[in-house]
């Protein structure tokens, strides 16, 4: 199996979506989704962006590479209602079936990144993408001091090394990696534009309880408590992340998790 198919299946991950929801929202409700627009969400998980682009009158296409997530989305999408939201299994670094020129808008949160052959990928938004149209993605950033930045640096360190050739997902992150990956697909350096944002996780359980749909559905933690456990050291990690998730929430509670991460938004403008 691919393992990047494995990695995002291998848990749950609606169980950490449900506390994106309104983030989500958020962010669609600024990329100036129009009824009829055509979207595509690549990397869309079961709609955390799918779901609200259709709410606004766009026809969307959710495009993930996890079967679980895909059957979650379309769940999803069906008890809204919307008719308008299809999602279906696919690898961003070939979007099979997909046609040139076919979206006015092509999103990917926290999804495209996580593909390999970068290079790729850029090359597959791109080509899918009418020209007018635009590219939005959001990427984690390395070294970050927030969430998820630091659980996938704390998660790293007890996991073994990735096999030769690996390229991280979190150079999606990095600005002069995005130009190069996108003026190789031949986009002009001037179309590539970028901001620092903010994505809030927020359940009303504890700390404590958000980071446990961690360990036990977000894939790259699985892993690494796995890792940890045969080497004596999962306790470790533990309080590393119970660390991290007590100082990052700002909810004033130690019952409700309110932690806000930052994020590397980035445009692209097709001509």
């Amino acid at each position: 199996m691919n393992p990047n198919k494995a990695l995002w299946e291998k848990g749950d991950f609606t169980k950490i979506a449900e506390s994106m929801r309104e983030s989500g929202a958020a962010l669609v409700s600024q990329l100036g989704v129009t009824k009829g627009l055509k979207v595509l969400d690549l990397g869309c998980g079961d709609g955390t962006t799918a779901i609200p682009a259709a709410k606004l009158g766009a026809h969307v296409l959710g495009v993930d590479i996890a079967s679980n997530l895909v059957e979650a989305g379309n769940r999803r999408a069906k008890a809204e209602g919307l008719a308008n939201c299809e999602f279906r299994e696919g690898d961003a670094v070939q979007l099979d079936g997909l046609e040139d020129q076919r979206f006015d808008l092509v999103v990917s949160i926290f999804g495209a990144m996580f593909a390999p052959k970068p290079l790729d990928v850029a090359r597959e938004m791109v080509r899918v993408t009418r020209p007018g149209g635009k590219i939005v993605m959001g990427n984690w950033i390395p070294g970050d001091p927030t969430l998820v930045a630091q659980i996938l640096k704390i998660s790293s360190a007890y996991t073994p090394p990735p096999p030769e050739g690996f390229i991280s997902p979190m150079l999606w992150g990095v600005e002069s990696h995005v130009i190069e990956r996108f003026t190789s697909a031949g986009v002009a350096k001037e179309d590539i534009s970028f901001a620092r944002d903010t994505f809030n996780f927020e359940i009303s359980g504890s700390p404590a309880e958000f980071l446990a749909r961690f360990r036990n559905y977000y894939g790259p933690t699985m892993n690494a408590f796995e890792a940890a456990e045969k080497n004596g050291k999962a306790a470790e990690l533990q309080q590393e992340l119970e660390e991290l998730f007590n100082r990052e929430n700002k909810s004033g509670s130690s019952d409700a998790t309110l932690i806000p991460a930052t994020f590397l938004k980035v445009t692209v403008v097709r001509r």
